[in-house]
């Protein structure tokens, strides 16, 4: 499992480096052990959480309810907590817009 990306307690948690601001909304790398993404809204008033939050629920195929800013509400640093079902959906999704790492 990628470092980013846990599992427990019955939920998936992702760990994300947020850079509000974007001219849109995209997955942009890994750094850190955390996904790097874009974000189009600006930082203000929730927005960017809040575009950050339809951007995940979109990708994983769940309600914007289901996808919850877990810490980092006031940083770069966040983490989300997505439904179970919604790692695999949200690994496929990376698999096509990350650069595959070499294997030795």
């Amino acid at each position: 499992m990628e470092s980013w990306l846990l599992e427990r307690d019955g939920a998936v948690y992702v760990r994300i480096k947020a850079s509000p601001g974007a001219s849109k909304t995209e997955i942009a790398g890994e750094a850190g052990g955390r996904l790097r993404v874009r974000v189009a809204a600006a930082p203000e008033d929730g927005k960017a959480n809040a575009a950050l939050r339809a951007f995940f629920a979109e990708i994983c195929g769940c309600p914007k309810n289901a996808v919850v800013l877990q810490d980092g509400a006031r940083s770069r640093l966040k983490t989300l907590s997505l439904p179970p079902a919604a790692g695999q959906q949200l690994l496929t999704f990376c698999s096509t817009v990350l650069p595959r790492q070499p294997t030795h």
